[in-house]
Formats: structure tokens, sequence, C-alpha cells
């Protein structure tokens, strides 16, 4: 492995010099390993056990201003992908090359690994609690280790680099009653840890909600959105707070810096060193910080790369991501805490903002995709529960739900305290005031 690795910092260093022997100017290499160990379950037995590793090298180059991107997967033959990349800037107009500054930093590893035998058995946990409440539920999961390591050196003299290992699982039951069936899933991305103790009764108490079925409210109600639901909201809000969306004008919020723009009751953050998704550098090699977007409402800032920060006249962020090895960099988000009034999360529970509802509906997985930078979602409600008196009554089928995310999120009822990761966004659930339902008794 020792010998890998130092073929792999070679590999970097051949390619900067390979490109400046061909005539480019600046020029930089984005290396990423995973090495990751699935553990499959199926109809509640242990199905199979995997191991999946890759490998992928991304060398940008500008020659004469013109940017050049060649990737390469497995074994690389260096002077093929710096002909690629020179061939491939012939094709494109010349601009601003911008390149992170001379740095050396080797970052401490994130995350522990866990053994396989580890994984299997907090699968075969979950799954046994599942079933000892309900024995005709039919389980499907799959827990997961995966370690990878990124490097990124350029031509300025910047070499950084880091291994972050997560640990991942989703859980799934199935409970077929008659011609009535119902899917129950969720999971859990950590650090150190799963607790599959805790997913199981998630699922477990979702499943007793939705023991009967009940007539589906219709008209403005209000609307509570579990943490895993809640999801939908803050994809839109992201995909506001983007320079490249301002540059586009596309954002809503493009001339709004310094207004409120959502409820008083939200503070957005990033937090570059707290959780699954926690990262020390940008795919450009700028050192990631805290940064506050959205403080009580009011709008603070929108990320940015190196390009759209000098177009925008901001700077960086340290927020210039690759969507893959493939694509150049982006502005991106990551690791997005959603807060109350800018504080420590102390709110409700679940249960706590249930009780508050004398009627409602509760939003916990729904089909289709989000809302988009227009704000505007109609969504089918894939499982939803109604609310009356403070308590769950019985799950609702056929029932859609149709409104605007800017307009929810200014109409904020209560946050609540139990706020969990979902992808890289850590968010509560959350009461907003009448969207419109539609459903069929």
């Amino acid at each position: 492995m020792g010998s890998d690795d130092l073929q792999h910092e070679t590999l970097a260093d051949q390619l900067l010099e390979l490109a400046a022997k061909s005539g480019a100017e600046a020029a930089e290499v984005l290396q990423s390993r995973s090495l990751a160990y699935p553990v499959f379950f199926e109809a509640n037995r242990l199905k199979q056990l995997e191991s999946a590793q890759a490998e992928g090298t991304a060398l940008r180059l500008w020659r004469n201003g013109c940017p050049g991107l060649a990737v390469a997967y497995g074994p690389v033959e260096p002077q093929a992908l710096v002909d690629r990349a020179i061939a491939l800037s012939q094709l494109n107009e010349p601009e601003t090359i911008e390149l992170a500054g001379t740095a050396k930093n080797q970052y401490p590893d994130l995350g522990t690994a866990v053994p396989v035998d580890q994984l299997v058995a907090w699968g075969r946990e979950a799954i046994a609690i599942i079933r000892e409440a309900n024995p005709d539920l039919i389980c499907t999961a799959e827990w997961e280790c995966e370690a990878e390591t990124t490097r990124l050196i350029n031509s300025n003299g910047l070499d950084c680099g880091y291994t972050d290992t997560t640990l991942g699982c989703y859980l799934s039951a199935e409970w077929v009653r008659g011609d009535d069936f119902l899917c129950v899933s969720d999971g859990q991305t950590q650090r150190g840890s799963l607790d599959p103790i805790e997913l199981a009764h998630q699922i477990l108490q979702r499943l007793e909600w939705a023991r009967d079925n009940t007539h589906p409210l219709t008209g403005r109600v209000p609307i509570l959105f579990t943490s895993k639901a809640a999801d939908m909201l803050w994809g839109t809000v992201q995909s506001a707070l983007s320079g490249k969306q301002v540059l586009e004008g596309a954002s809503p919020w493009s001339d709004r810096l310094n207004e409120l723009v959502i409820s008083e009751g939200l503070t957005l953050s990033q937090q570059p060193n707290i959780g699954p998704f926690s990262c020390p550098f940008d795919d450009e090699g700028i050192p990631t910080r805290p940064i506050t977007f959205i403080d009580r409402g009011v709008l603070q800032l929108f990320y940015t790369d190196f390009t759209t920060g000098r177009v925008l006249g901001s700077g960086t962020t340290g927020n210039g991501f690759r969507p893959g090895l493939g694509s150049y960099p982006t502005p991106g988000l990551f690791n997005i805490i959603i807060q109350p009034e800018g504080s420590a999360s102390t709110g409700k529970s679940l249960q706590e903002l249930i009780a508050t509802l004398d009627e409602g509906l509760i939003i916990d997985q729904m089909l289709g995709g989000g809302a988009g930078i227009s704000g505007e979602f109609s969504i089918n409600v894939d499982l939803g529960y109604r609310v009356q008196n403070g308590e769950v009554i019985g799950r609702v089928k056929d029932t859609m739900v149709s409104g605007n995310v800017y307009t929810a999120l200014k109409q904020l009822i209560e946050l609540g305290g139990d706020a969990d990761w979902n992808g890289s966004c850590f968010t509560p659930s959350l009461i907003v005031e009448g969207l419109s339902v539609t459903g069929r008794s």
C-alpha cells in the first residue's frame, strides 16, 4: 500500500511537469481514491458483502489562457492525459487563470473506520428490533463504511490532502395488508458510529402512525415537515444563495442582501468542522470556513468559487466544488446547519411539535423532485399523517401539497429540536402555516 501511495503522489508531480513542458502556463491535479465496504440485507437476511474501490485523476490546465480538463480512472498514462487536456484547451476561449496560492497542508484524517462484522451486527440488530415488533414486516438494508482520500496539487505550489471516512446506513420496512402497500424508510450518515436502535425505533414509530388510514385534510392547513422531508425546502434556499444563480439573474434574492428574506426565527450557516460532511478545503484548494448566510432571516452573503467571487466582487468564500472529477469547479454548499434564531437547537421534539397542532398534516416522505429555484412546488405525499387535537390519527393517501418555498419559510410557526443529517444539510422538523392540500377520500 505504501508503494501505491508513493506512486499516486509521484503521478501528480509528473503531470504538472509534463503540462509545463507541453506549453501550459498553469495546471492543477485533483486525485481521488475511495474504498467502500457495503453490507446488503434483503428479505430480512444478510444477502452479500462487497468491497468497492475507485480511483480517479483530473488534470486541469491552461495553455494560452484557454482551459482544458481531462480525466482518467484507474491506471494513468501521464503524457496521454496531458495531450488530451491540451487538445481540449484548443476548443475553449481564453479565461482568467485562478489558482490557489502556495500552501502545503496534509490535514488530519476525518472519521474512523469500523470492521465489516460490526456493520453486519448493526444491520441484524435493527432488523431484529423491527421484526420483533411486527413479524410481517419485510426489511431491506444497506450498511457501509467508505474511506475517500483527496489530494489537490497545482503549479503555484499548492499541495493539500486528507482522508475522509464516513459510515452510512439505509433501512426500509415493507408492510403489505391486502391491497394496501406501505414502505417506510430512513437512514443515517455519521462518523465513528451508527445507531441501529434509534433508526429502528424511528421506523417503528412511523409504522404505528400508519396503522390506520384516514381521510386527508383539504384546503389550507398547517404542515409539519419532518427533518427528512424538510430537506426539500432547503434545497431551494441553497440554490437561491448561489453566486452563480445571482450572476445568471435566476436567484430571487439577487438584490436582497441585508434584507429579511425568510422568517426571523431561522438562521442558516455553513460549519466545515462538524458532522459527516465536513471538509478542510474546497476543490480549488481554498480552506473552508464557518459562514452565516442567513442570520435571523436576514440575507448576509452568497457563496462563491473563484470565478463568481471575482465577478461579484466578493471574492471566493471557499465554496468551489466539482460535481464530479470531470467537471469544472462551481459554487456548492456543504455542511449546512439550520438553527433557530442563531442559537444551538433547543426546540421541541417531534412529538412535542405534533402536540401543538389542533389540525394539520405531517409530511415524512414525498414523491417527485424538489421545488427548484422558482420555489413553486406540487408534491405527492408518499408517507404523510393527519394530526387532530395534537395526536396522529392515521395515514393519509392520495394527497398532494402545493405552495411556494419562500412564502412557506416566511410563515414559520415553529422549528423543532430534532435536527438530523439529510444529505449535507442538518435540519430539524418545522411547522409552516397553511399550504394548499388536495386529496381523494
